[in-house]
């Protein structure tokens, strides 16, 4: 397993959507063990709460903040909970998003519900995430926020158009807020994992596996633990002049 980056996040509290298992559970993790208080946000109450309380079993301050991401009302709450128990937001990572589970289909024949709901809460979910913990990070002059693109952006990946699509909103989003808020010592940057082996993958045909890691300038699976390091790197002081960017994280692929 690769070794996460090692920073430290004493003093900061961090907000991971999405972090109830997979990419989002790593990250959250990953904050922990740098010293960070953390809020686990997922839809599913059970998932929030187990990885909340297994944070806390590392003496690490956690809370278990489930909710819609798609829904105004439940982040303002999200975000007021967080404020009340572990202290006002420094760090957003907007990682959580529809994926695992969707059919393959040609864009043409994805209804226009699902188009919707995906849209919903990849790109409106991330933005009303960053809208909710924005005011404390001007109040306090200090923020970043990481938002979660995919290496399909690049790839065009067939079959899941409307994904492809959040995902490269989200870039927009990225750099469009990174100019807005420079001058107020708030960064904004994406990370772009490729295929990540995680739940959300288990169900991915060997046969992919093979494809995309022989186009990989590194062979191999790519793991949660590989993009770890680019998100806290992104989170630390150590990235303060660095807004807008979007780091690869992917092994190399072909389409580099």
């Amino acid at each position: 397993m690769t070794a996460a980056l090692k920073v430290d996040l004493s003093g900061k509290t961090v907000l991971v959507t999405g972090a109830g298992r997979g990419l989002g559970l790593a990250y959250a993790r990953a904050f922990a063990s740098s010293g960070a208080a953390v809020a686990v946000n997922d839809i599913d109450p059970a998932a929030s709460a187990h990885a909340a309380d297994e944070i806390a079993r590392t003496g690490a301050r956690a809370l278990a903040v489930p909710g819609d991401i798609a829904d105004e009302a439940a982040v303002a709450a999200m975000a007021a909970a967080v404020r009340a128990a572990l202290g006002p937001v420094d760090i957003l990572v907007n990682n959580a998003a529809l994926y695992a589970g969707l059919g393959r289909k040609r864009f043409d024949k994805i209804p226009v519900a699902e188009w919707r709901r995906l849209i919903d809460v990849n790109v409106t979910g991330s933005y009303l995430c960053a809208r909710a913990v924005l005011p404390h990070m001007l109040e306090r002059r200090w923020g970043r926020i990481v938002n979660v693109s995919s290496s399909t952006v690049p790839l065009g990946r067939p079959g899941f158009t409307h994904y492809v699509t959040s995902k490269a909103a989200i870039l927009g989003m990225t750099r469009a807020m990174a100019r807005e808020l420079g001058a107020e010592n708030v960064t904004v940057n994406a990370v772009m994992p490729g295929l990540t082996d995680t739940e959300g993958s288990a169900g991915t045909d060997e046969a992919i596996w093979t494809v995309v890691t022989r186009g990989q300038c590194i062979p191999r699976r790519e793991q949660p633990q590989d993009v770890v390091g680019a998100v806290l790197f992104l989170a630390s002081d150590a990235a303060s002049f660095i807004t807008g960017q979007t780091i690869v994280v992917d092994g190399g692929s072909a389409h580099l």
